[in-house]
């Protein structure tokens, strides 16, 4: 008898799902499999809050399949051999995926098609997480574009996204072996992704929902409310002026054309300056995917090949972990340093800062702060968490100039200047006022628990003017 094995990776739902809408419509027993690979070659394993976010998806995702009549296998390994194995055991004749964008992946998917043709299985991929792919956006000359404002253009010219498709009300039965038993399943908690001793999640769970209702209520929250404000209120971290969208987006959770049309339906005619300009974050995101996409070493290997000769300082140990730990004395970097052991996301003008002090102020290699918000963030993003450290490093594709090097006491004057998010997470410099909450070292009541900056703005900025430049003279 046909069946249909659909494989999830990072398409964790149901609504406007294509892989898995095309495996319904066949109308075979259908086995829905999610497998955990760390094994295979050049795969990069997940972070500390990422595995968190994942185990609790998995959760949601399981509980959905079964509402509408299916379930969820859970294996553990390298996939191309899990697949092999499960094709087997259930006697698959068809194979449905989604299409994913890094080097590793790609060659995993291509194996694995390879060998479902070479053994009479009918495999197919889909257009899923990315509005327009990576080969479909080109230059003139028919390469890839290494300046966002151009290939945004080139996307919105080639025509809307697609309309999703909503999620099914039924699927088709789950299959089984040749004794008539369901395919076994790994348990969700032997899989590891909680974090035991000790357990750190705590904050994560208060500040998220995982799952495909959760990112579903997240869209609906924002386009009633800041998505109208988004260009100002997404620099204002004291304020929810931001999507939040991020790991819902990073875990497939909701599909970006899920995202495009609600916003298409709130502003069915002319939609205001600041949608737009959330819009074209959602294009950075397409635009961090092309540059995976021809880049697969992009978490590695400078994009500029020129950076291979910059000076990078190694820090001291005390230097790094104040930075990760939010010790370094400068309120908006800890405050979001904080934020981001807290709650595994930080606030985007804030990572900026953050990001810019590590290897500006500090001299640090971009790969260190990469790794860190790798572990740490929740929304950790195989494309977007590379090339936005090398955007701030100056090393990236159409990178921050080298000069512009964030301070962040004018920058939290400016986004913050009540002090409103140091406070909530600095509660240490909770007393003070408004104006010096922003330099706490000039405050003669300052908590003696709250650190001297760990080095002077103006001359780690020089510093790291004249690094810039001795690369530039090369």
């Amino acid at each position: 008898m046909p069946s249909t094995i659909v494989w999830l990776r990072d398409d964790l739902r149901l609504d406007d799902n294509p892989a898995l809408a095309d495996a319904a419509a066949l109308g075979h027993t259908m086995t829905v499999v999610y497998v955990l690979d760390e094994e295979s070659a050049g795969v990069r394993p997940l972070g500390g809050a990422a595995k968190w976010w994942l185990h609790h998806s998995l959760a949601s995702l399981a509980r959905d399949l079964e509402a509408v009549g299916s379930r969820l296998v859970l294996r553990r390994g390298s996939a191309a051999g899990i697949i092999r194995e499960l094709a087997a055991e259930t006697g698959a004749t068809h194979l449905r995926l989604n299409r994913r964008y890094g080097g590793p992946e790609r060659t995993i998917d291509a194996g694995v098609k390879g060998w479902a043709a070479d053994h009479g299985l009918d495999a197919a991929s889909f257009q899923a997480s990315l509005m327009f792919e990576p080969w479909t956006v080109r230059t003139g000359a028919g390469g890839p574009y290494k300046v966002f404002t151009p290939f945004w253009r080139a996307c919105l010219e080639s025509g809307e996204p697609r309309m999703p498709s909503d999620a099914p009300d039924r699927l088709p039965a789950p299959a089984r072996d040749t004794r008539g038993a369901l395919p076994g399943s790994d348990d969700l908690e032997t899989l590891g992704l909680l974090p035991r001793t000790p357990d750190w999640s705590a904050g994560l769970a208060a500040a998220w929902t995982p799952g495909e209702s959760g990112a579903h209520a997240r869209l609906q929250d924002f386009v009633d409310g800041p998505v109208e404000d988004y260009g100002t209120g997404r620099d204002r971290p004291g304020l929810e002026g931001t999507s939040r969208l991020s790991p819902h987006l990073r875990f497939g959770e909701i599909s970006p054309f899920r995202v495009w049309q609600a916003i298409r339906e709130r502003f069915p005619r002319q939609a205001p300056a600041d949608v737009g300009i959330f819009r074209s974050e959602l294009g950075w995101r397409e635009f961090c995917w092309q540059l995976l996409y021809e880049n697969p070493a992009l978490a590695t290997r400078n994009y500029r090949p020129d950076f291979d000769r910059f000076e990078w300082q190694t820090p001291s140990d005390a230097e790094l972990e104040a930075w990760q730990q939010g010790r370094t004395g400068y309120p908006l970097v800890d405050a979001g340093m904080r934020q981001l052991w807290q709650t595994g996301w930080m606030h985007n003008r804030v990572r900026m800062a953050a990001a810019s002090f590590l290897v500006k102020n500090l001299l640090a290699d971009w790969r260190l702060g990469e790794a860190w918000f790798w572990d740490t963030l929740v929304d950790a993003d195989a494309a977007s968490n590379p090339a936005n450290w090398q955007w701030v490093a100056g090393s990236g594709a159409d990178a921050s100039p080298y000069f512009r090097i964030f301070n962040p006491v004018t920058q939290s004057k400016k986004f913050d200047a009540a002090g409103r998010y140091l406070r909530e997470f600095i509660p240490e410099l909770a007393d003070l006022s408004d104006k010096e909450i922003h330099e706490p070292w000039k405050a003669p009541e300052l908590d003696a628990g709250y650190p001297e900056p760990v080095v002077g703005l103006p001359e780690s900025r020089e510093r790291a003017l004249e690094t810039y430049q001795r690369l530039k003279d090369s």
